[in-house]
């Protein structure tokens, strides 16, 4: 399932136009980015929740040429799955 699917099914499900729902999907996904770059913890209880994680600089190496290289702090999203998911997931 990609946005475009979810897009469409909310547009069915609850009798909206097609604008109305992409609207819908992306203020949604524009708050979640939010809440993440300013260090947030989004919880959707269970689904899961979103976090971000922070790495520090590192030394890493060029797989292509094999020399070293400095790999710059970053900051990526992660997200765990919750209970109930897993458990739907795994058919119990």
């Amino acid at each position: 399932m990609n946005k475009i699917d979810v897009i469409m099914a909310l547009a069915e499900k609850k009798n909206l136009t097609e604008k109305q729902a992409t609207d819908i999907v992306n203020l949604m996904f524009k708050g979640f980015t939010n809440e993440l770059k300013n260090g947030g913890r989004i919880e959707i209880r269970g689904f899961g929740s979103f976090s971000i994680r922070e790495y520090k600089a590192y030394k890493g190496r060029n797989p292509k040429t094999g020399k070293t290289v400095d790999v710059k702090p970053k900051r990526l999203p992660f997200f765990k799955v919750g209970r109930e998911l897993k458990k739907m997931v795994n058919g119990k």
